[in-house]
């Protein structure tokens, strides 16, 4: 399965940064005995890993060596590829731009580099369907794409607005390969002008298609603003001894060494 890593954005919220924004310092890790700091993006493509994908492609921009420089051709045990997208057109074109490396019949999974979210097997969740969504709780859902269920059936996807009738998020998704094949001649169809996720899958309920959405997340940190920023490293550093699930603050607290501790082609 592929994991999908859009990376192409600008990420003018909390620019100026001296570096792509997928590559900013978050919490740390540990290599070989010792701490260094951790990427942001390092969170999603273990979350990814966990989730089954053993291919992970990261969509840059042209301006972005940066991220290439940084992980290199494989991190923990998903080998890497990069593809371009010229400018910033939206989740839907880089999603489909994946499409370059993603085979006929392989699954993806979708998630968002400049997240940190738990619990962090939660993609595990979701089925093989066409399209499935990870949701997560949060308490301004109107910054976000919100999820209205009908059961574990998607009825609509309520993107950033003011009032949304749910407090459920998506923060990844899961397409089979037909599901991606499907999303992506109905995004064709549409003159490729959904820029958002949300409003293309609402075009797909409209034409007959169907998503599941699972509440297996639980919480949820958009990293991509200072007030983010501060929420995620706060976050971070606490630790929930249910079910010993580290947030990773000063490397690992469980005794056990995360992916982005193993050999991953990273630059320190």
């Amino acid at each position: 399965m592929w994991g999908i890593v859009p990376a192409a954005g600008r990420g003018s919220r909390i620019q100026p940064l001296a570096f792509s924004k997928e590559l900013l310092p978050v919490g740390s890790r540990c290599d070989d005995g010792t701490e260094r700091p951790c990427a942001v993006s390092e969170y999603l493509l273990e979350r990814l890993i966990l989730g089954g994908a053993d291919k992970i492609c990261f969509v840059i921009s042209p301006g972005k060596s940066d991220i290439l420089e940084y992980f290199g051709d494989h991190y923990g045990s998903a080998q890497l590829a990069y593809v371009v997208q010229p400018d910033a057109s939206g989740l839907c074109d880089a999603v489909f731009r994946a499409g370059t490396v993603v085979g006929h019949d392989e699954d993806v999974v979708v998630g968002l580099p400049d997240t940190v979210w738990f619990p962090k097997a939660a993609l595990q969740a979701l089925p093989g369907a066409d399209l499935s969504f990870l949701l997560f709780p949060v308490e301004r859902p109107e910054f976000f794409d919100a999820v209205v269920l009908d059961g574990d059936s998607v009825r609509e996807i309520q993107v950033k607005q003011p009032n949304p009738t749910s407090r459920w998020i998506w923060g990844a998704f899961r397409m089979s390969a037909h599901g991606f094949r499907e999303l992506h001649a109905l995004w064709i169809d549409r003159d490729k002008l959904d820029e958002y996720f949300g409003t293309l899958v609402n075009a797909y309920l409209q034409a007959g298609g169907s998503g599941i959405g699972i509440k297996a997340g639980e919480s949820y940190v958009d990293v991509g603003t200072v007030g983010g920023y501060r929420t995620a490293m706060a976050v971070l550093a606490e630790s929930t001894g249910a079910d010993s699930r580290s947030r990773l603050r000063a490397g690992v607290a469980d005794g056990t060494r995360p992916i982005a501790a193993m050999e991953n082609g990273a630059t320190a």
